[in-house]
């Protein structure tokens, strides 16, 4: 998709995402992606050669290799959201080899999906594209319904099938956060002991967070907060939702209780009500960039394309390393998904789409 295919897909009133400059944090303290990205972050980082190997395999794989950008296919959603749910609209990807295969086709950087979905097809396919294995999931069926997550297997196994690397949620903000943080960042510690690289889903789950017809989930200071906690436990890349607004601390922390720490600069110097800043400042949470910020993709809706190429944009100018996309992709016929993913992609690749 050329440049001016692109400016006509995500039609005029979004033009001024092409254009806007940032004016909260330059772009100059930021460490952009590039080719050379891997040897100059990761390569002064405390990771061994077999991880950096690894990290390496998943930069240097698909469309986008070498480029410093990521596209990745995150299909865990069979226990997330219940496999019946997720695939009835395209029963195809009940086989976890159509999954794969999606992966390759669409000419992804790397696969995310659970254990057995890896498992049963890894001798076959995990030399073909690197494989990060989800190791923990909020189950669906226990009633009433709960949100926490669940560790499913043990590293070993994830090193085992040939996984690059784990992947991982945590719910911060929620009750059983603390452990979470326990059991993620020993399963990173062994990951990287064993030579892979760590996902981070660094997710905000609480019903408090919820307030006057608000949903802070996605406020960028709070989740800008939690990609930072993600970068404390070694993260080599963070996974976070597109930040929608601001101002998550200001309003949770209002009235008789207190709620986190907050500087009024945040929401003054450091970001902006535009998507771009609001975005950026997700990446300076990420050490500046020193963890790649990759933002997921959302829902499947009216306007996927559209709608993917628009948070491409918005991470690409912010700073951030790429997208991970799942259910925009997969709940469509593989000639779909597959020219979604391209359109991802051709967008990390525009050069005139550049950093504000």
């Amino acid at each position: 998709m050329t440049y001016d295919e692109i400016v006509k897909l995500i039609e005029k009133d979004n033009e001024r995402l092409l254009t806007h400059q940032c004016s909260t944090v330059s772009k100059d303290l930021l460490h952009i992606p590039s080719p050379g990205f891997v040897d100059e972050v990761y390569g002064i980082s405390n990771r061994t050669i077999p991880v950096l190997n690894n990290i390496s395999r998943i930069f240097k794989h698909g469309r986008l290799n070498g480029s410093g950008y990521l596209s990745i296919l995150p299909v865990d959603q069979g226990v997330e959201h219940s496999a019946g749910a997720s695939f009835a609209i395209n029963p195809l990807y009940f086989d976890p080899e159509n999954i794969i295969k999606l992966g390759i086709e669409g000419g992804c950087n790397a696969v995310a999906t659970t254990f057995g979905g890896l498992a049963i097809v890894a001798r076959k396919y995990a030399h073909k594209i690197p494989f990060i294995c989800k190791i923990n999931h909020n189950e669906l069926l226990t009633y009433p319904n709960k949100y926490d997550q669940v560790m499913f297997g043990v590293v070993k196994d994830a090193w085992n099938l040939g996984a690059a690397a784990i992947g991982a949620t945590i719910y911060f903000g929620s009750p059983e956060s603390d452990r979470q943080i326990t059991e993620v960042s020993k399963a990173f510690e062994e990951a990287h002991a064993l030579g892979m690289a760590t996902v981070l889903w660094c997710y905000l789950r609480n019903d408090a967070f919820k307030k006057d017809g608000k949903d802070y989930h996605v406020a960028a200071d709070l989740t800008g907060q939690a990609n930072y906690l993600g970068a404390t436990i070694q993260a080599d890349i963070i996974k976070q939702k597109l930040p929608e607004l601001n101002g998550g601390f200001k309003a949770l922390g209002t009235g008789n209780s207190s709620y986190g720490k907050l500087d009024e600069r945040m929401y003054t110097q450091l970001s902006s009500d535009h998507p771009v800043d609001l975005c950026r400042y997700q990446v300076l949470n990420c050490y500046m960039g020193r963890a790649g910020l990759i933002n997921s993709g959302g829902a499947s809706g009216k306007s996927d394309l559209k709608d993917a190429a628009i948070t491409a944009i918005i991470n690409k100018r912010a700073g951030g390393t790429g997208l991970i996309s799942g259910r925009k992709v997969f709940q469509k016929s593989m000639e779909q998904g597959i020219q979604l993913l391209h359109t991802i992609q051709d967008i990390y690749l525009e050069k005139q789409i550049d950093i504000a």
